[in-house]
């Protein structure tokens, strides 16, 4: 008989960071491990090290961010967005 098996390495809370999936026991979002692999550090190990946090936990994350692709990447664009319009608007480029 088969058994599937569950890795509970992500959570989500409404209270904890807009209830955007998170690792377990920590507010680091999976997008921050996503953000760091598409625009800095690309290996696994090296992201675990710098967050300071097991990297069987990036590598659920990581797994985690294939299975809601889409919906991580909608998160990014919209926290890029709003970084740009606040840019903007401190420079006085907004309206």
């Amino acid at each position: 008989m088969k058994t599937i098996e569950s890795i509970n390495l992500i959570y989500r809370d409404p209270k904890v960071r807009g209830g955007r999936p998170c690792i377990v026991g920590t507010g680091l979002r999976v997008m921050d491990i996503v953000m760091e692999q598409q625009h800095g550090e690309r290996d696994p190990e090296k992201i675990a090290s710098l967050y300071e946090i097991p990297a069987s936990e990036v590598y659920a994350a990581l797994a985690y961010y294939h299975v809601h692709k889409e919906e991580i990447d909608g998160d990014i664009e919209r926290d890029e967005d709003y970084i740009r319009r606040v840019k903007s608007e401190a420079s006085g480029g907004g309206s």
